[in-house]
């Protein structure tokens, strides 16, 4: 069997991503974070793993 060494951590990705969201979040109102939703675009993804 041949195995092949992942380039790509998808849980540690999600993790990071969290942890940077939850962050901005908790220093706003909830108005301002319902205004950062409707606005948010998606971005492009460029993993840092």
């Amino acid at each position: 069997m041949k195995t092949t060494e992942k380039t790509f951590d998808a849980v540690k990705y999600m993790r990071q991503q969290r942890e940077q969201l939850s962050e901005k979040l908790s220093k706003m109102t909830k108005k301002e974070i319902l205004e950062y939703l409707k606005k948010d675009k998606p971005q492009e993804i460029k993993p840092c793993a």
